[in-house]
């Protein structure tokens, strides 16, 4: 038996390794001769790394890129201890995490938002074809107020549904996750969520690692009721609910509806990188709210030619153009040109 559990490794990671799929395990160090690329960090960055990779390495086909979905936290603990050329996040560093960072870099550390990726709820529930959930119903389940799904919120949420008397599984990122930190903002700022945002999960519910266990854990629990980025629960089949805008419309998720939803977002362009902040509250007609915004997390000098190359390709229109075919939104034109501008400054 041991030796055949040695064999299927094996195979599996031969097989990881020819098809280009990230690497797990410990993240790597850092190339020192800029032969190699290493970041780790967002697992909902994912599918995009992995399709720019692909294509960035059949224009420069000597170059390596390694990338560890291990969550955004850990993946900023890696770039901090000096494993890594950049960082992909959910969230934007906080003072203390900057400061780490900084320090990391030596001449100061900065945000390149490159991704939209909308969140989805999903849930598992064969007898409601259409779910709909305002913000505070929402937090309500979350939080495990509401505990059973023919609940009078949900009811008033989705008049005329077959709602079963049925328990709610609820699930939340068990790792510290930047979309935990994003969807505990948007519960926060538009559903009274009592606790405060968190890459780490501060309220009840199962607990599940990564976004593809999510995903998993939904389809194969009835009843069950989690978050997670588009690209997954896309890949997974799963059902997604509408969310009631600051209109009172429930909208669909979907890239055009997740990038409209930015038409309000505020803009900074600061030493610390350019950074966007929701509206979650927004007004826009037909934006869907529950939108994560993720950045690679890099030093504004130092980086190595590979590194810089690399990320202008993913803020270009090539790269960018990419996004909405994954399930991703592209970037806002006015957000792309300053990052560009930020790379283009790089050494």
């Amino acid at each position: 038996m041991r030796k055949l559990t040695s064999l299927v490794l094996s195979v599996s990671l031969a097989w990881l390794t020819l098809t280009g799929c990230a690497q797990f395990g410990p993240a790597a160090p850092a190339a020192d001769d800029g032969s190699a690329i290493i970041a780790s960090g967002s697992t909902a960055q994912l599918g995009a790394i992995n399709a720019w990779r692909d294509d960035f390495r059949s224009m420069h086909p000597g170059a390596r890129i390694v990338y560890r979905p291990n969550g955004s936290g850990a993946g900023l603990r890696d770039f901090f201890q000096g494993a890594t050329d950049f960082a992909g996040s959910d969230y934007v560093m906080g003072a203390q995490e900057q400061a780490l960072a900084d320090g990391r870099c030596g001449d100061g550390a900065v945000h390149l938002p490159m991704v939209v990726g909308p969140i989805a709820v999903a849930y598992n529930l064969p007898s409601v074809p259409e779910l709909r959930l305002s913000p505070a119903t929402m937090a309500a389940v979350f939080g495990r107020t509401i505990t059973t799904w023919d609940a009078p919120q949900i009811a008033a949420d989705n008049p005329g549904a077959a709602l079963p008397h049925q328990e709610i599984d609820v699930l939340h990122r068990s790792d510290a996750s930047g979309t935990s930190h994003v969807f505990t903002s948007y519960l926060k700022a538009a559903g009274g969520w009592p606790y405060p945002p968190s890459t780490d999960w501060p309220g009840p519910g199962r607990g599940v690692e990564g976004s593809d266990g999510m995903a998993e854990t939904i389809r194969d629990s009835e009843g069950s009721i989690g978050y997670a980025d588009y690209v997954h629960t896309s890949q997974a089949g799963l059902r997604t609910t509408k969310v009631r805008d600051g209109a009172g419309e429930y909208v669909a998720l979907s890239p055009e509806s997740a990038t409209k939803s930015l038409e309000d977002a505020r803009i900074s362009d600061s030493a610390a990188g350019v950074t966007l902040t929701p509206d979650y509250t927004t007004e826009q007609k037909g934006a869907y709210p529950l939108v994560l915004i993720t950045y690679e997390i890099v030093c504004a000098r130092g980086t190595s030619a590979l590194t810089r190359g690399f990320l202008r390709y993913t803020a270009s229109n090539a790269g960018q153009s990419y996004l909405s075919l994954l399930g991703y939104a592209p970037l806002p034109q006015d957000v792309v040109i300053r990052v560009r501008a930020r790379l283009a400054a790089m050494t």
